[in-house]
């Protein structure tokens, strides 16, 4: 996925174990059949996963998540994968590494949205917006500014430069990034899980259960974690999530640029190296344009009345 990838087996891990953590010298490895873009990620048992950086720029996320996960994990509504170890570099890796809890479940697939059961969509877009208020009733106080997204103003350079990714959406897709980037978030300093995309989500018996991927925590726009609306909900369930966190119309209007400047980013970045994350971009931005036709027409949130037992969703 990255020219400057570096190339991992479960050799190297069972190498690194053995020198480091003796005590886990004896547990089986196995390489994860995961779409994570940052960290190869490897089972180590059963109850714990290996995660080594797979360029340079995903060390300092790595560490950021050992240091701060475990300070707020007992905050969080759903499980996350709290690193318990911190491996050092050794011979055939030059980086840090670490060990961290492995947690059961099942991605969330978007793919699947418009045969997926609304009850369902509805279940999933309530726990998403617990998760976002509990991240956002973490106390600030000495918390780290989120590694990415920056400000959207920012990223500019960025969006308008592939808009021509988009093709025949490209005129839609500039008129939210210019109302998005007209509003700028002055509130105060929030922690933000910066990167809730499927694949960072787990389900079990159709509920959020757990979330991975803490590399970009920090504080930052609360408008950031809201992309999942796009990356994820039928346009129903995005209604209610929109509802549940209490997003007004100037923060929903950062959300659709931050979500629609995280597609971009993908798409540029990725193109044909890594087909499922571009499909899934591409539909975000479809989703982002479609719903622009059709501002004017705010479909309701579910009440608690329309709700029916949640079915599971499966994913890779």
């Amino acid at each position: 996925m990255h020219e400057d990838e570096v190339t991992t087996d479960a050799a190297l891990v069972e190498r690194l174990i053995a020198a480091q953590f003796p005590e886990w010298a004896s547990l089986p490895v196995a390489c994860v059949d995961s779409f994570g873009t940052d960290n190869a990620i490897y089972r180590l048992g059963d109850e714990w996963s290996v995660r080594l950086p797979r360029v340079p720029w995903a060390v300092a996320p790595l560490e950021r998540e050992f240091a701060w996960l475990p300070r707020i994990a007992e905050r969080l509504p759903v499980e996350v994968p709290v690193p318990v170890a911190l491996g050092a570099p050794g011979p055939g890796f030059a980086w840090p590494w670490t060990v961290c809890r492995w947690l059961e479940g099942d991605h969330p697939e978007a793919a699947d949205r418009a045969s997926a059961e609304a009850s369902a969509q509805v279940t999933l877009a309530r726990d998403l917006a617990r998760f976002v208020r509990a991240m956002r009733a973490l106390d600030p106080a000495g918390a780290p500014i989120t590694a990415w997204p920056r400000p959207l103003p920012d990223e500019a350079d960025l969006v308008l430069a592939e808009l021509d990714l988009l093709g025949s959406e490209r005129v839609a897709a500039l008129a939210i990034w210019e109302e998005a980037v007209a509003t700028r978030y002055d509130g105060p300093p929030t922690w933000i899980h910066g990167d809730l995309a499927p694949g960072n989500l787990l389900l079990r018996d159709g509920r959020l259960s757990g979330v991975l991927d803490f590399g970009t925590m920090g504080v930052g726009d609360p408008a950031s974690d809201l992309r999942v609306a796009w990356n994820l909900l039928s346009r129903q369930a995005r209604a209610t999530f929109r509802d549940e966190v209490g997003a007004d119309e100037a923060t929903w209007t950062r959300a659709r640029g931050w979500a629609l400047l995280q597609a971009v980013a993908q798409l540029s970045y990725f193109g044909e190296r890594h087909p499922r994350l571009t499909a899934n971009a591409r539909r975000v931005v479809g989703e982002l344009t479609a719903e622009r036709e059709g501002w004017g027409e705010r479909p309701a949130a579910a009440s608690p009345g329309d709700e029916r037992p949640a079915a599971a969703s499966r994913g890779d």
